[in-house]
Formats: structure tokens, C-alpha cells, sequence
């Protein structure tokens, strides 16, 4: 039996295989300590919070797995059912994760793992703005945060300037991603076997005609990349916790 549009099932999957080139050589990124918990808990223990997320898949290193799953347990996170095995590229992670899930009529939520302060109205918000696109039927097969671009931008090649681009229609896309899982996996099919690849889900299925909203998202989900971005997300944390 088809479930009702605003019961569907929704699955986060959370990449976070990246072998972190520039956080530095020796390090474990996901299970690098932030604020007395490994990094990649963060994001998972929030999306453990949201009732309309009935599923949470991490992609991990193989190697990592057997690791990753006792942190999970550790931290009672219930709603972990199943570990996907990370790929070579980002690209080849999200698609593990995806052939994981069965139910063909749900959402996929996407998030990187390394964005640990996502919040959580910021996730509940794009949930249900899907789950209006669906019910309406509107033209649009995705939904992004985004925040709007700060500094002035500038195309450089070589390394000189050849133009200054307008910074009122420029946006830095972030996660959560938001689709029908359909949509998704259609666009990760093509892809793949065009063996075209991309660091955001958004853009595959741009590439294939599909049509994305992006809503305001935060500047304190960050991304982390390198080690100076712990140093601003224990801050950020910091803050949070204040009275």
C-alpha cells in the first residue's frame, strides 16, 4: 500500500569516506574528536532526532566500518540500520548508499558528513518543502541549502582577473540535499555510466534537466575541510552553548 505523501518514507544517507587529503596525513576525519565526540556524531545524532527520518545509511571507508559501527552503538544511534562502503569519489559513495535503499516511493536526504552544526529546523524545513513540491506536483526535482556569497567574486585565470561575476545571484550550496529517490538514482545511473562525476548531488541532476530550490541555509554549517575549520566549529559550539 502507497503511504500518504506526507507520511513517505525518508532516508538520510551520510557520506563521510573521504580520505580528507587536506585535514592532513594520519588523521581519521569522521572520528576526529569535536567537542568530546567524534565528528561525524554530530550531524548523525541530529538526524536521529527528526521523526520523519525513518532510516540514516553512513558511508564509511571500508576499513572504518567495523569501527563506525561500534561508535554507532556507542551513541545508541537506532535509526542506523546499515553501513554503506565508501568509493573512490564522493560520487561513488552516494551511489553505494543509494542502491542500499529498497523502498523506490521515499526521499533521500543527503548530508555531508563533515557538516557537524547542521540544525535541525534547518533539515525538518526541507523535508516538508519536498514533501509540498510532491503534493502540489510543482516542476522542481530538488531542494538545497544555500547561503548567499559574502565576499566579491572574481573568475581568474592564470592568475590574473578577467572578470568580477555578480555576487547578487551567487550562492554557496550546501547540505542537506533533498529528492525523491527516484529522481536521484535516475541522475546517479546517467552519470555513472556517462562516467561523468561531480562533488554536489544537485548538479547531476541539473545535468539531466531536473530543476532544484534553494532555501537559506546557515553560515554556521560549515563544512569541515582542513584543521583550522575545527578551530571555528569548537567556537561555534562554544557559542551555542551559551545562556
Amino acid at each position: 500500500m502507497k503511504r500518504p505523501l506526507d507520511q513517505e518514507k525518508v532516508v538520510a544517507i551520510v557520506p563521510a569516506a573521504g580520505i580528507g587529503k587536506r585535514f592532513g596525513p594520519g588523521t581519521n576525519k569522521p572520528f576526529n574528536s569535536l567537542g568530546g565526540k567524534p565528528l561525524i556524531v554530530w550531524s548523525l545524532k541530529t538526524l536521529e532526532s527528526i521523526g520523519k527520518i525513518e532510516e540514516v545509511i553512513p558511508v564509511l571507508k571500508v576499513e572504518d566500518m567495523v569501527q563506525g559501527e561500534k561508535i554507532f552503538k556507542d551513541f545508541k544511534l537506532s535509526k542506523i540500520k546499515r553501513i554503506a562502503a565508501g568509493g573512490k569519489e564522493r560520487q561513488d559513495s552516494v551511489y553505494n548508499g543509494l542502491k542500499l535503499i529498497k523502498e523506490g516511493n521515499c526521499i533521500v536526504l543527503i548530508h555531508d558528513g563533515v557538516r557537524p552544526l547542521i540544525e535541525k529546523h534547518l533539515i525538518e524545513g526541507l523535508i516538508n518543502h519536498m514533501l509540498k513540491i510532491l503534493r502540489d506536483k510543482e516542476d522542481c526535482d530538488g531542494v538545497a541549502l544555500g547561503i548567499p556569497l559574502k565576499d566579491t567574486i572574481k573568475e581568474a585565470e592564470n592568475g590574473m582577473i578577467k572578470k568580477t561575476l555578480n555576487r547578487d545571484k551567487l550562492w554557496a550550496i550546501q547540505t542537506p540535499q533533498v529528492f525523491s529517490y527516484k529522481n536521484i538514482l535516475a541522475s546517479y545511473k546517467k552519470a555513472m555510466k556517462e562516467s561523468f562525476y561531480s562533488t554536489d548531488d544537485t548538479a547531476l541532476v541539473e545535468r539531466y534537466g531536473g530543476k532544484i530550490k534553494v532555501v537559506m541555509g546557515s553560515y554556521k554549517n560549515i563544512k569541515i575541510t582542513t584543521p583550522e575549520d575545527m578551530y571555528t566549529a569548537e567556537a561555534l559550539l562554544k557559542m551555542n552553548s551559551k545562556p
